[in-house]
């Protein structure tokens, strides 16, 4: 893992950790609905970063921080806080934390698929030279 792709992981831990923490202060539309699922939303996004840490030595890292990420975020819901917070159960929660790893594996793929694309038309301007 290159530094800037870990640096890159880390600033979007940071913008997950940074919805969870002004959540509260959204006024804007939908603002019941963003209250309630964002923490779940923007905390399993973060975990899937977090993940990416962790997991890029192996093969298909992003198939496996995704299903990591998954499962630690469901577990939680499953287990009450895993016995040590404090969880509300909604069954909507689920779904949340599925959008947020499934958001955070989408930006990544589409972050990795255009680096690529610039690479490879870096290279080719420098094959035409």
């Amino acid at each position: 893992m290159t530094r800037s792709h870990r640096t890159r992981n880390l600033v979007f831990v940071f913008l997950g950790v940074l919805v969870l923490l002004f959540k509260s202060s959204y006024t804007g539309p939908c603002a019941e609905i963003f209250y309630r699922y964002a923490s779940n939303f923007s905390v399993s996004f973060a975990i899937y970063f977090i993940a990416q840490l962790g997991f890029y030595p192996l093969p298909y890292p992003k198939l496996i921080s995704a299903a990591g990420a998954l499962l630690a975020v469901e577990l939680f819901e499953l287990t009450n806080g895993f016995g040590v917070m404090l969880n509300f159960y909604d069954p909507w929660d689920y779904f949340a934390n599925a959008l947020g790893v499934g958001f955070a594996l989408g930006i990544d793929l589409l972050i990795n698929h255009s680096l690529e694309k610039n690479l490879m038309e870096s290279n080719d301007g420098e094959k035409l030279s």
